[in-house]
């Protein structure tokens, strides 16, 4: 697994688990709006272990998928040749898309963009725009501030923080957005929905801890 900037980490990536077999519901949601507008061309960018993939591709559409990490791109080509079905895999940089202008109909990316710095989100989300068509959709959800994370590890910028030892993903960095921060991002798109989603559970040490995301819906102008 990469582990954002350079280093990596032999710890079993927090992504293949049982926990992240199902696809996040708001996905589900996307994926019926979609084919209600007959679009076909979906990217799942940042696919990990190819939950939101294989989905995609069992609801029928067109899918391209893309990782940085060489191990979520096997664990994801390997789960769609188990279930019959097929993608477009590639392994490569968020912030260098190598796919051709207005060229997606949909883009999901769900607890990606905010494992960078402020200054490679920023270009990651101008390559999304890039290869989004006019009207596409784009879904994604990613750390809020008041998350149980926020602030913890060694700060490399404002709002971002490379994760501790005792976190699920040490040395990645984590960036946390305020509700400023998520609106600037969307600029070229219009806001269909920005929802603050926060969830108490049980971490790996047995203690109740809040999870604070930005549930984010758009459509590209």
């Amino acid at each position: 697994m990469a582990t954002g900037l350079n280093g990596s980490t032999s710890r079993k990536p927090c992504w293949v688990s049982w926990s992240y077999q199902e696809p996040h519901e708001k996905v589900r949601v996307l994926s019926q709006e979609m084919r209600r507008r007959g679009m076909k061309r979906v990217l799942d960018l940042g696919c990990g272990a190819g939950r939101h993939t294989v989905y995609l591709a069992q609801e029928g559409f067109e899918v391209y998928a893309l990782d940085i990490s060489p191990e979520g791109v096997e664990h994801t080509s390997q789960w769609l040749t188990g279930e019959g079905l097929r993608a477009n895999l590639q392994q490569a940089d968020m912030t260098a898309l190598p796919y051709p202008d207005d060229f997606f109909d949909g883009i999901v990316s769900v607890s990606v963009l905010h494992h960078n710095t402020s200054a490679n989100i920023r270009t990651a989300m101008e390559e999304m725009r890039r290869t989004l068509r006019p009207g596409g959709l784009f879904f994604a959800t990613e750390c809020a501030r008041g998350d149980y994370q926020d602030g913890r590890g060694e700060q490399i910028g404002s709002g971002t923080y490379l994760a501790p030892e005792d976190a699920d993903q040490p040395g990645v960095p984590h960036h946390f957005f305020s509700e400023d921060e998520a609106r600037a991002l969307l600029r070229g798109f219009r806001v269909i929905e920005l929802e603050r989603d926060a969830q108490e559970f049980i971490d790996g040490s047995g203690r109740q801890v809040l999870s604070v995301h930005w549930d984010i819906l758009a459509e590209r102008l």
